[in-house]
């Protein structure tokens, strides 16, 4: 199968399950019949397709066809008229076409050493990330990019960037954090296709070179190792174009002290946004010109960091995933410790921090766990743009502060709620479930075994307030982010939701 092939059946999959779980208009029912899918829709047709390749995380099977059609931008083309579908279908298109590229970009398994024990760094491992989104049908998406400039500065194409520097007059620029002077770093994306918008902003010739991270517009200078550096590029990726808003400008530097703090009583350390700057257009600081510094992790002989997302990332070294090597190095090829430590380490510290008021978005690319010789030792969150955090459970645990800009402060326990588990559980515990399952043949009913221990123990330790909360992360369903209902709604970055079978219901 060619890599368009395979690119466009991995697509197909991935909006199959959509087509399978999300509220998308047209749809009437569903039902299975046999192994298959069957979708009805409102005006009486019938969409038919495997219902494996609509599970969350399945590997698409050469030759998919869902409803006749082996083309994602085919089928939702047929399935919903009007400009909606053709904004949906140019999109598709796009990220077809980036994960092609993508995946004919990684290279070839070279059969050396284990990939882990060759002091990869952050941005190594974070661009083995190949395939983007796990769940999303906009995996690769970069509308408005071109295929150079997808190939200069897209993470899986392993490039190196050179951000650009500029000065801000003054009385033009606002700094937040511990300061930043009046120089903005702008991605060179931002330089070719916004700043001609902005003359009065002037060069000052230096730049400075740093690697992508799987975000693409967050990158790591090479000349300095302890930060990273988040940039405003006005291009969709996935679901959104990836400016840094006002509020993100305002609320980072402080809600970092505020989450590192909890997240430090909790056992998770967050990786602070130490600094923050914008540009001034009429007196408001702009979204298009803006930049954030970030704490970078550190390691130690024979520590390395990664994403969550790319424990499940194919190995440089094998093409296998890459917690294959982990469960080789720490555990001699067991996977089931290998699970239990990193379940261990990655749910008390989310649960507890709901309790106190916090609750994190804590999917793939946002956490990341230290591995030392293979085994999980420390976890870390970073990104808060997309935290909820509660008024009234804050000032329950002791703890007053100044509400946060934009949409961050709720005390509705369903979003609360939903925002972490959609992310941890459905996200990053069904991905690995599924990847253990692939490569081990592990029942995932196991891992979630796991879960729910250490969801019973930890909610054990907590006060009779977090009973509630405990009930919901039992409940008969899970939520998961309803990404392709969102792309054909009115307003295609509003958070919509749906729901999966619960693995932990019952238990």
């Amino acid at each position: 199968m060619t890599f368009t092939a395979a690119a466009r059946a991995a697509v197909l999959s991935r909006l199959w399950g959509a087509l399978a779980r999300e509220p998308i208009p047209g749809i009437a029912g569903r039902e299975h019949d046999g192994s298959t899918l069957v979708v009805r829709l409102a005006d009486g047709r019938a969409l038919t397709g495997p219902a494996d390749a609509a599970e969350p995380f399945a590997d698409a099977p050469a030759g998919l066809r869902i409803g006749g059609h082996d083309d994602p931008v085919a089928l939702i083309t047929d399935l919903v008229p009007g400009p909606a579908g053709a904004r949906l279908a140019a999109e598709l298109a796009d990220s077809v076409t980036n994960l092609a590229r993508s995946r004919a970009a990684a290279p070839e398994p070279d059969r050396g050493t284990p990939y882990l024990t060759r002091s990869p760094d952050l941005a190594d491992l974070e661009q083995c990330v190949v395939d983007g989104h796990p769940l999303h049908p906009l995996c690769r998406t970069r509308t408005g990019m071109s295929e150079a400039e997808v190939r200069a500065y897209a993470p899986e194409h392993r490039p190196v960037v050179h951000l650009r520097e500029y000065a801000v007059p003054a009385g033009a620029w606002l700094s937040t954090g511990r300061g930043l002077p009046p120089r903005l770093l702008v991605h060179p994306w931002q330089h070719e296709h916004v700043l001609p918008r902005y003359p009065w902003l002037s060069a000052t010739g230096r730049t400075v070179a740093a690697r992508p991270l799987m975000s693409l517009r967050t990158l790591a200078p090479l000349d300095h190792p302890t930060a990273h550096v988040k940039t405003a590029v006005d291009v969709q990726m996935t679901s959104a174009v990836r400016i840094v808003s006002p509020a993100a400008v305002r609320n980072g530097p402080v809600v970092s002290a505020l989450v590192g703090e909890l997240g430090t009583a909790a056992g998770l350390d967050v990786l602070r946004e130490t600094a923050a700057g914008a540009v001034l257009i009429d007196g408001q600081p702009s979204r298009h010109l803006a930049m954030v510094l970030r704490q970078a992790p550190a390691t130690g002989p024979g520590e390395v960091v990664m994403p969550l997302a790319a424990l499940c990332a194919p190995s440089p070294a094998t093409g296998r995933a890459l917690l294959t090597e982990a469960v080789d190095l720490g555990y001699g090829g067991d996977p089931h410790p290998f699970a239990a430590e990193l379940v261990h380490l990655l749910l008390p510290p989310l649960l507890r921090l709901l309790h106190s008021g916090v609750a994190l978005e804590a999917h793939g690319q946002n956490t990341l766990v230290m591995l030392r010789t293979g085994q999980p030792a420390r976890l870390y969150y970073r990104d808060l743009g997309g935290v909820r955090l509660s008024p009234a459970r804050l000032a329950a645990a002791g703890i007053t502060t100044a509400p946060p800009h934009g949409d961050l402060a709720t005390d509705d326990p369903d979003e609360l709620r939903t925002k972490l588990f959609a992310a941890v559980l459905s996200t990053v515990v069904g991905q690995l479930a599924a990847t253990l399952r692939r490569e081990y043949g592990t029942d995932p009913d196991t891992i979630w075994k796991l879960v729910a221990g250490t969801a019973r123990d930890t909610y054990a330790d907590l006060p009779r307030t977090a009973r509630p909360d405990a009930r919901a992360l039992f409940a008969a369903d899970l939520p998961v982010k309803a990404m392709t209902a969102m792309r054909l709604a009115d307003d295609p970055i509003h958070d919509l939701w749906t729901t999966v079978p619960n693995p932990l219901a019952g238990r």
